[in-house]
């Protein structure tokens, strides 16, 4: 039986109802996207159409999900919210904190080791507030939620970007921070804004080379980084019902690299086959009694352009393998194209690294295929002439994997079989004894992020993303610029060989086997637990509440810095070694900004100290003017914030005394992680304002006290010659994002209210 079976029961219960109730105030045929979000309004059923783009609309997620890295902050502001038990179904996930070095057993060991203390906190945490874990070793988070959790139609939160995996399970499924994580779980109504749509149509069947994973990179080619921001993305047509479940979560996960909201597919019979082999065929028996509502109306797929915001369409027939990167993940090439492309960009060809699995791309299915490349290089005489990495998805997926010989071709290659866990995709792989000072060399994965630094915290590594089954292909071949399709390589005899095409299994055959899977339920009363932190400690620290607003205009600021060009959340608060702080704000705000390119001489975690008029770091030089009870504010380019999920990039500079970030344009998921910590995120009215910004101004904002919603702001900037200019700014708070400003924080405001409410 599926976890949490009669909360699925109940969801299904109202469907039929909510959809007919939407269908009458939209007016029109109902996208999937649509149905699932008016499904889950917070007030129940629909009255009134919302807005795409513009409506802030209070909803009511089904389950939220947390991994470890995130769930300590999560869980710490749970613990202030004055709540005996979470409101919904939830899980924390041990998966992040667990270093790639070498190999699993070894590694895993050394994770219990090194985060024991996190561990211990995180299970007892869990155990007092009804919250299920799964134990280090257990599995990646998204993976683990695909397997248990998912189910079409529902909508879940989870405190990681890539909980938009649970769309290949037709999930609308969001990536949040910590705060709006513990709205739900308190029992309180999860606001979003109500996100446009874009319909992704795709004809024909994947054949050959191509892959799901080919679907994603090409749709990161034709959006960019940012070209999903504030958008669902919904996938249909016969190319979508031809893939696998799990082939659909590899798109949906990577989603999250397109900025989008959420991605998502209608229930189909790979859905059906996926809940059945994974021990949910009660599911199946719920979902197929609402089937006509988990799917968008035949109406909106037959004329796509009439009922989406925009509409792409790919034709899988056609559609080739592609590699994306270096540092971003929307530069797309296709296989046939890498050589003249890397050899005038300086991209080196050798290839010294191929990383198969992640979240995105761990399923039996991924592993199958990739493993009949390998067994392929091992019947014909190919000696490897890169290293190999394997990350199993789930200890069910490796179990299963191991028993039915899909590791075996790999071990043959001498691969490394890494720990169930994200390691090397999250900056957690032990590569190099200096990273900073590391050569300049290509790796290929099939992860989602290939950011500078990301995977092994060397700036000169090219990281390019592809399929599992490309990956092995030119791991095997050890050159960036090789095709499977057309090329051949000289095995060990010296004889041409030709790869051919990967095969592979959707599903277990024998089904799917584990002894363990790492799985442990709360306790039914968990009033007597106590959960304790160490005063000490240097990586676990009780929360102090923000300051509420004083209702003055903030005036006096200097710029702490002023970032230029690509600001991701791991540029404001790296992870890789600097995971180990994710519990304790203190400790992790020493990573503040300290990756962001100084606009003003181009360096990274150099700015100038207004009040000494020295350089130093970004963290110091921040604490120094917060000492001085100076505020500072943080200057940003397009698309800031950009990546994942990650609170600590928004909690960090609030910690550390900057009262307001004024950028281009925000990623969606950071701006309202600024919102939530009761901090000012605000953009330019006017773009080409960014560039009158001096290094050595001073900031006066002039009508806070008339913060109101649709209202711009007014910034008096004081430059170092005496002269002034104001500059407008815009903002996108309603009139309860204002509140959270002015309680200090949106958990300010759920603490006085339920103080209210005893």
């Amino acid at each position: 039986m599926a976890f949490d079976i009669e909360m699925i029961k109940a969801v299904y219960a109202k469907y039929p109802e909510r959809v007919a109730a939407a269908r009458k105030v939209v007016g029109k045929p109902l996208t999937l996207a649509e149905k699932i979000l008016y499904t889950h309004l917070w007030d129940g059923k629909a009255t009134v159409a919302h807005e795409r783009g513009n409506s802030y609309v209070d909803f009511a997620p089904d389950r939220v999900a947390m991994q470890d890295a995130t769930a300590q902050m999560a869980l710490l502001q749970f613990m202030q919210a004055g709540k005996a038990k979470v409101a919904v179904p939830s899980t924390a996930h041990a998966d992040h904190l667990i270093q790639a070095r070498m190999g699993a057993d070894k590694d895993l060991q050394d994770g219990i080791n090194k985060n024991n203390e996190v561990f211990n906190f995180l299970s007892s945490v869990c155990d007092k507030y009804g919250i299920g874990f799964w134990k280090p070793g257990s599995g990646i988070i998204h993976q683990v939620v695909l397997e248990n959790y998912a189910f079409p139609g529902g909508m879940m939160i989870g405190t990681d970007s890539h909980t938009v995996n649970a769309g290949g399970l037709g999930m609308v499924a969001i990536g949040v921070g910590g705060a709006d994580a513990v709205d739900v779980m308190a029992g309180m109504a999860w606001e979003l804004k109500f996100p446009k749509l874009i319909g992704v149509k795709l004809t024909g069947k994947l054949n050959g080379w191509t892959a799901p994973k080919d679907v994603i990179l090409k749709v990161a080619e034709i959006l960019t980084v940012k070209g999903g921001t504030g958008a669902i993305v919904e996938y249909f047509g016969e190319g979508a019902l031809s893939m696998s479940c799990t082939g659909k979560g590899t798109i949906c996960n990577m989603g999250a690299e397109i900025g989008a909201t959420t991605s998502t597919f209608g229930y189909d019979d790979s859905m059906r086959r996926y809940l059945s082999a994974t021990g949910r065929a009660d599911v199946v028996e719920l979902a197929d009694k609402v089937a006509e509502h988990l799917t968008g109306d035949a109406e909106v797929y037959a004329n796509p352009a009439q009922y989406f915001d925009q509409v792409i369409e790919i034709d899988l027939n056609t559609l080739m393998p592609h590699l994306n990167g270096p540092f971003t993940p929307d530069l797309a090439t296709e296989v046939g194209k890498m050589n003249a492309k890397a050899t005038a960009k300086g991209w080196p060809l050798d290839v010294e690294w191929g990383l198969i699995g992640s979240c995105t791309n761990s399923s039996y299915e991924d592993l199958s295929r990739a493993a009949s490349i390998a067994k392929q290089a091992v019947e014909k005489g190919l000696e490897t002439k890169a290293q190999f990495g394997i990350n199993p998805g789930s200890e069910q997926v490796r179990f299963t994997a191991e028993r039915d010989g899909l590791l075996k071709p790999f071990e043959d290659l001498d691969a490394t079989i890494f720990t169930n866990a994200c390691g090397p995709c999250i900056g957690q792989w032990a590569r190099y004894s200096d990273p900073k000072n590391a050569p300049k060399n290509s790796i290929v994965h099939s992860f989602n992020r290939n950011f500078a630094k990301r995977a092994d915290g060397n700036p000169n590594t090219h990281a390019f993303v592809a399929s599992p089954e490309m990956v092995a292909a030119i791991a095997i071949s050890g050159r960036l610029d090789f095709n499977p399709i057309t090329d051949t390589l000289t095995n060990k005899a010296g004889e041409q060989v030709k790869l051919e095409p990967p095969t592979g299994l959707e599903l277990p055959p024998s089904g799917f086997g584990v002894e363990d899977n790492g799985y442990q339920a709360p306790a039914e009363d968990g009033s007597g637990i106590e959960v304790v932190v160490n005063p000490d400690s240097k990586r676990l620290q009780l929360l102090t509440p923000f300051t509420p607003w004083n209702g003055n205009n903030i005036t006096g600021a200097k710029l702490l810095i002023k970032a230029k060009g690509k600001c991701t959340t791991d540029h404001i608060s790296m992870a890789g070694p600097w995971l180990q702080y994710r519990g304790h704000l203190d400790n992790i705000s020493e990573n503040c900004l300290i990756g962001a390119v100084n606009a003003f001489g181009g360096a990274t975690n150099e700015v100038v100290n207004q009040l000494t008029g020295s350089k130093g770091e970004v963290p110091a030089t921040a604490r120094a003017y917060k000492a001085a009870g100076v505020p500072s504010i943080v200057v940003g380019d397009h698309n800031y914030g950009e990546g994942s999920s990650r609170e600590h990039a928004a909690m960090e500079p609030r910690h550390l005394g900057v009262y307001a970030v004024i950028v281009k344009s925000f990623a969606r998921i950071h701006e309202t992680n600024l919102k939530k910590q009761g901090m000012l995120g605000l953009t330019f009215a006017n773009e080409a304002d960014y560039d009158k910004i001096r290094e050595d101004d001073t900031f006066n904002f002039t009508d806070l006290s008339a913060f109101a919603p649709g209202k711009q702001l007014t910034l008096e900037v004081v430059h170092a010659d005496g002269s002034k200019e104001n500059i407008m700014l815009n903002h996108t708070y309603n009139a309860q994002q204002i509140e959270w400003y002015r309680a200090g924080s949106a958990l300010n405001l759920i603490k006085s209210e339920a103080a209210a409410n005893a």
